[in-house]
């Protein structure tokens, strides 16, 4: 720092009986000194200033970084809000999901209990159907052996019959007999006369006849109407006797 300017003493009584009185101001130190403290004035305020400005640029540079910061947050927070209710909708929707599912599922228990309850009552019914079916099958063993009993005493007696009428009759196939005559022919007592009887649904049928009979359908219109299958084969017989009566005349 500049020396400070010491205030001179002055003798005003020498002064005054000086013919020029004069006093030394000392301006130009003066000078110098207010020069100089006015650069050290000048020169702290420039360093004031600059000092100033730079932390007012660095204010300026923070205020714009927490801006830009409370910029940013506040964005992630409406992201996150954003988030929030998306997460919320996929919440109640799966809680939605969540409740149908428990009510399908209570209605599926519902049903396997119904279907449990149903298949325990089926196993009663079948296990009754057994039992049933097991006496039935029992009996109708009881009745094959005494059918298969009469047959075999009954055998002989059918064939001596079967040789006396000269008819025999045959099952072909399902459902349908084949009936067949001898010595009905006065010319020919070997000769064979037949025909198939179908029986496999209510109206009777007879698809084929050796020789071919003329009342045929009158026949079997009368089968149909009084369901006498063994006056309809003793009819055919007379039918196909009547045939070669005709033919001998």
């Amino acid at each position: 720092m500049p020396t400070a300017i010491r205030p001179a003493h002055i003798d005003l009584a020498s002064i005054l009986a000086d013919p020029n009185p004069q006093i030394d101001l000392r301006l130009q130190a003066f000078d110098v000194s207010t020069n100089n403290f006015v650069r050290a004035v000048t020169n702290y305020t420039n360093r004031a200033i600059t000092e100033i400005s730079k932390h007012r640029n660095a204010q300026a540079s923070d205020k714009k970084r927490i801006l830009e910061r409370a910029q940013a947050v506040e964005a992630d927070t409406n992201q996150c809000k954003l988030r929030e209710i998306e997460l919320l909708a996929v919440m109640n929707k799966e809680q939605d999901e969540k409740r149908e599912s428990e009510q399908s599922i209570a209605a599926l228990k519902r049903q396997l209990a119904s279907i449990r309850e149903k298949c325990a009552s089926f196993d009663t019914e079948i296990q009754q159907y057994r039992s049933a079916t097991e006496v039935v099958r029992r009996e109708k063993e009881e009745e094959r052996r005494t059918l298969e009993s009469y047959a075999s005493s009954t055998t002989p007696e059918l064939a001596a019959c079967e040789m006396v009428l000269g008819c025999t009759i045959t099952g072909i196939e399902t459902d349908r007999l084949l009936i067949r005559f001898a010595h009905l022919d006065p010319a020919n007592p070997q000769r064979i006369c037949d025909f198939v009887l179908d029986v496999s649904s209510q109206s009777y049928k007879v698809p084929t006849t050796t020789p071919s009979l003329p009342d045929l359908p009158i026949l079997l219109t009368e089968l149909n109407e009084t369901r006498n299958i063994f006056r309809f084969i003793r009819q055919m017989r007379q039918s196909f006797l009547s045939l070669y009566q005709d033919d001998a005349q």
